[in-house]
């Protein structure tokens, strides 16, 4: 005589083992997403720092403020990255990998663009500091320049997967950098940036500021558990 399991037992062994994926899978999805983030936004910083580095190497000076004028970040450094798309200032480019440019004075939503949040997710950014001058690289990045007449500090900021892919949230897969009077890329949040705060305003959990996650760059880059915890 043959054993062998019975229908109801081989239900139950498939039942079980699809709670247990049901339970497991969204977590390896969202480490996976994380530990993508992650390497990302290191990859960006890598990228624009050698951009600087080779400006100064052609140039025999640092970039800074000083040294552009008005609306002239994007254009002085797109030669030194691999641009797949220049965006111009964004404006009508709904169908292509670019962010329309809210700032444009006939750029009308009407429900058709989800801008950037706050990292804690309670409100809409400004967005201000982040339209004047967009680029794609061929890594899929989206760069965003401040660098206008009323600009007080140059501002690099980078959408590490893309405009078209989430989160789109401030200090969770959008990051922003400053180049200061020395011409150093620094990351935002780090003593000496326009978003650095003692009291975390600029990157937490509970503030209310539209500008809150423009400070979590310096610590997505030191903090090894920052990405694990994000949002949260």
């Amino acid at each position: 005589m043959k054993r062998a399991f019975t229908m109801a037992e081989v239900l139950i062994t498939i039942g079980i083992i699809g709670v247990v994926a049901a339970m497991t899978l969204p977590a390896l999805i969202n480490n996976a997403q994380n530990k993508e983030l992650e390497e990302g936004l290191k990859r960006s910083y890598s990228i624009l720092s050698q951009a600087l580095d080779m400006y100064y190497a052609q140039n025999g000076e640092k970039l800074t403020i000083e040294s552009v004028g008005q609306y002239e970040l994007k254009t002085t450094l797109m030669k030194y990255l691999n641009v797949l798309h220049d965006c111009g200032l964004g404006y009508d480019d709904f169908d292509k990998a670019c962010m329309p440019n809210p700032s444009n004075p006939d750029f009308e939503d009407n429900g058709q663009v989800n801008m950037y949040r706050t990292y804690n997710n309670k409100t809409d950014i400004s967005m201000s500091r982040f339209d004047d001058g967009q680029l794609v690289l061929n890594d899929g990045s989206l760069i965003l320049f401040d660098n206008s007449i009323y600009s007080t500090s140059l501002l690099i900021s980078v959408d590490i997967n893309g405009f078209h892919k989430n989160p789109n949230k401030l200090g969770q897969d959008l990051f922003m950098f400053q180049i200061d009077a020395k011409g150093t890329l620094l990351p935002m949040g780090v003593e000496g940036t326009d978003y650095y705060s003692k009291t975390n305003e600029y990157c937490s959990p509970t503030s209310t500021s539209n500008m809150n996650g423009a400070g979590c760059t310096y610590r997505a880059l030191t903090d090894k558990t920052f990405f694990r915890r994000r949002g949260r």
